[in-house]
């Protein structure tokens, strides 16, 4: 891993339009994530801090229906609110797009951060582990930013899990604050910071799972990575197997009940590259889809008939979760442990401003 200064020039152009001066605060990028998608006619509520009450609306085809108002969207700037009983810090923002009434809270990126790391790495990892999920989280959304779209991420694992000011812990906070502004960048830009749990020993690269391959995100071996899915055994049913074909869009062959999962070609880091079960043959990252959807947590497997016999959860492309932690228990820092998941990459400053300080106490009830 290397501080170049080509690093610290990462999306200049992007930053002078997203650098948001807020609320008395230093300055800090503003994003838009996603918390939920309404139906046209349905009705959202949001309770607003201070004794402001609470906000009934609803998405309509001309525009947003607040309080009794038609308007083409509805912002509130702040500092907090409350949605489906969960506290966010920011403001939000609702929008009507094809039948959807869209609630956006518009937030900090490190604000955004208090509310994702918990919810990616548990507390009680060491704190050289939760500082690098922090980087890789933060590279993660600034990667994401597309001021043409009408948000930049989703709360779900789809994106990264965003739980709002509720799940905030000590130890994350000082994760996030620690390596305030630092992002990964290759070639002068954000990197695509993947992450997962337990890449089973070995990383996997990125054409493995989303078809392109990337310099930085290329398989190495893992040998700290030590949780409770690095070895797993699960039995697999034909009838599972059948659904997971024709949920692809596949149809499985009349008459092979028996025809068990057999791995044909391994990837480069050993996953399933190309599969054939019910008389139905897939391959590439496909055969990984499939694998997913038969419900194994990883495709670092072999089939024995109908038992699957596994190491790893999830994708594995980019930082393991479990291996960052049996690397920091071993001594590593944090910059060493980004830089042997993401090699040729700079940590770059974003070179931001402070955090906000402690919440109201109205946000922790």
């Amino acid at each position: 891993m290397s501080h170049g200064l080509k690093g610290a020039l990462l999306a200049c152009l992007l930053l002078l339009v997203w650098l948001l001066p807020s609320r008395g605060q230093k300055e800090d990028l503003l994003l838009r994530v996603l918390l939920k998608e309404v139906p046209e006619g349905q009705e959202v509520s949001l309770l607003l801090p201070e004794g402001q009450g609470t906000v009934r609306a609803r998405g309509e085809a001309q525009g947003v229906w607040v309080e009794g108002r038609l308007q083409p969207f509805w912002e509130f700037p702040g500092p907090y609110f409350r949605l489906d009983g969960r506290t966010y810090r920011g403001g939000v923002r609702l929008l009507a797009q094809e039948g959807r009434l869209l609630v956006v809270n518009q937030v900090l990126l490190e604000d955004y951060l208090l509310g994702v790391l918990p919810a990616e790495m548990p507390e009680g990892f060491p704190q050289e582990a939760l500082e690098a999920q922090a980087v890789v989280a933060r590279t993660f959304a600034v990667n994401r930013l597309n001021p043409r779209a009408p948000y930049d991420l989703c709360a779900s694992e789809i994106c990264q899990v965003y739980l709002g000011l509720a799940v905030e812990t000590p130890r994350h906070t000082e994760a996030v604050r620690g390596t305030r502004g630092k992002v990964l960048s290759y070639q002068g830009r954000a990197i695509s910071a993947l992450y997962h749990a337990d890449s089973g020993g070995m990383t996997a690269g990125s054409e493995e799972v989303f078809q392109k391959a990337l310099p930085y995100l290329r398989p190495r071996p893992d040998p700290y990575a030590r949780g409770p899915k690095s070895q797993w055994q699960l039995s697999v049913s034909p009838e599972r197997a059948a659904a997971a074909l024709r949920a692809m869009g596949r149809t499985p062959q009349a008459g092979s009940p028996g025809d068990s999962p057999v791995v044909l070609e391994r990837s480069a880091s050993g996953r399933v590259w190309r599969l054939r079960l019910l008389g139905v043959e897939v391959q590439g990252p496909e055969a990984q889809r499939l694998v997913r959807n038969l419900g194994l947590p990883s495709a670092l497997v072999e089939f024995r008939g109908w038992q699957a016999e596994g190491r790893g959860a999830g994708h594995g492309v980019g930082l393991s979760q479990w291996g960052a932690k049996g690397m920091a228990e071993a001594g590593y820092g944090y910059r060493e442990i980004l830089g042997h998941y993401f090699p040729g990459t700079f940590l770059s400053d974003l070179l931001l401003g402070g955090i906000p300080g402690p919440e109201e106490a109205w946000a922790t009830r």
